[in-house]
């Protein structure tokens, strides 16, 4: 079947005609010819020009449907963010005296994105992200510095959230393992600690922080308070009465990069 540009490519498709159709079809035909209209054929049908008028519109709508570039607002400048731990941190667990905690060293860098109202979502890779272990050398009880045998490793599992450098305001998102140690014979199952880190007050059940937003060198202090749920161990479960509370204090110091 043959087929026929009339302004805007069209597509032959079989059509069954009965004799009503076709004595339609050459009434028109006979008006367009009378009308001085240039023709063309479509098989053993005539098309006029008037077809086109009714085609090249749709193809215009079709063009107009393809996808625009993106805007301004939904553009987002790329960087990269450095987050080191300070001295100055605590740890408190369930209804104990917190812990003097120094967590100097450690952190770890990540990606951050600035937003169209201007604050930076930033994300850390959790398996390069180090926090030292709370333990002789780094922490002290009630002036005291904790017993050898006892120390708790940190392992995150998420940390990210939102920055903004503007008002100095921080809510990251942290998951870890806490890993509770006495010496190599005794390993209790880790406590998982899910929780808010902010610049501004956090207050649980019974345990609750204040912290403070970043100022003109990066520095602040993140607080959260983290439900601990009971884990498969009797001696430990009954030592910290869970399930039970954790807040974690940390002085730390945010660096942005391009």
């Amino acid at each position: 079947m043959e087929s026929m540009a009339t302004g805007a490519w069209m597509c032959s498709v079989p059509v069954t005609r009965g004799p009503r159709d076709v004595s339609i079809l050459e009434h028109h035909h006979q008006s367009a010819s009378s009308s001085g209209e240039r023709v063309g054929s479509w098989g053993s049908v005539r098309i006029s020009r008037r077809w086109a008028a009714l085609v090249l519109p749709i193809a215009s709508s079709i063009a107009a449907l393809q996808p625009l570039p993106a805007t301004a607002e939904d553009i987002r400048e790329g960087g990269k963010v450095v987050l080191r731990t300070r001295k100055g941190c605590g740890l408190g667990v369930s209804r104990y005296p917190d812990f003097v905690y120094n967590a100097e060293g450690g952190g770890g860098s990540g990606n951050a994105l600035q937003m169209p109202d201007g604050r930076w979502h930033v994300q850390f890779d959790a398996s390069e992200v180090t926090i030292p272990a709370v333990g002789y050398n780094t922490t002290t009880l009630l002036g005291v510095p904790l017993p050898p045998p006892i120390r708790i490793d940190i392992v995150p599992d998420m940390l990210q959230g939102i920055v903004d450098r503007d008002s100095g305001k921080v809510e990251l998102s942290f998951q870890a393992k806490f890993y509770f140690s006495a010496g190599p014979l005794y390993r209790p199952p880790p406590l998982i600690v899910d929780t808010l880190l902010t610049t501004e007050s956090t207050q649980g059940e019974f345990r609750g922080g204040t912290g403070s937003r970043l100022d003109n060198h990066g520095n602040c202090r993140l607080v959260g308070v983290a439900r601990l749920a009971p884990i498969d161990d009797l001696f430990m479960s009954t030592f910290l009465a869970l399930p039970s509370e954790c807040l974690a204090d940390m002085s730390a110091n945010f660096s942005f990069t391009a």
